[in-house]
């Protein structure tokens, strides 16, 4: 497992400089990465459970770190650890996968993706609604558990074996 940092200093190095890639694209690109790679490998990517927002899955640690940026593009130069170097070479594989299928999207299509109707973020957030209709304290974000995402993402690539999916 990954920080979910060094992973979006991987799309940022790597693609960061020819493309806009603002902080909701990062965060849903990360997202997406984790849960293609449970499905696949039945394996975590990251070491940080996504949260279901009202605005959508979110990896905590990647928004606060780019929130900064707003909805500009997000320009950096220095990255506190090399993703090359910490990366195995077929994570790197994996990743320029994610991005070559998922790359051209913008942070609104792919963020609609991860809303669509029994997507883990759909479940776990009306999971979430349903706990504060119960609640006198309202709760924010609900943490989307991996096998929910491991299901989700086993599910399309098994319906997708052989294909480009998206």
């Amino acid at each position: 497992m990954y920080n979910p940092i060094t992973i979006s200093n991987y799309f940022l190095k790597t693609y960061g400089q020819e493309n806009d890639i603002t902080p909701m694209k990062l965060v849903k690109l990360v997202y997406i990465s984790h849960g293609w790679y449970l499905g696949i490998t039945e394996n975590a990517l990251i070491d940080e459970n996504p949260e279901a927002w009202k605005y959508g899955p979110v990896i905590p640690s990647v928004y606060h770190y780019f929130k900064e940026f707003g909805g500009s593009p997000i320009r950096v130069s220095d990255f506190p650890s090399d993703p090359d170097e910490v990366l195995s070479k077929d994570t790197k594989t994996f990743l320029d996968k994610i991005w070559e299928v998922y790359g051209n999207f913008t942070a609104i299509e792919l963020s609609a993706k991860t809303h669509e109707i029994n997507t883990p973020w759909y479940i776990s957030w009306n999971k979430l609604q349903e706990l504060n209709s119960n609640s006198r304290f309202g709760i924010f974000s609900h943490q989307i558990p991996d096998n929910l995402i491991k299901d989700y993402y086993q599910t399309k690539f098994n319906i997708n074996k052989g294909k480009t999916v998206a």
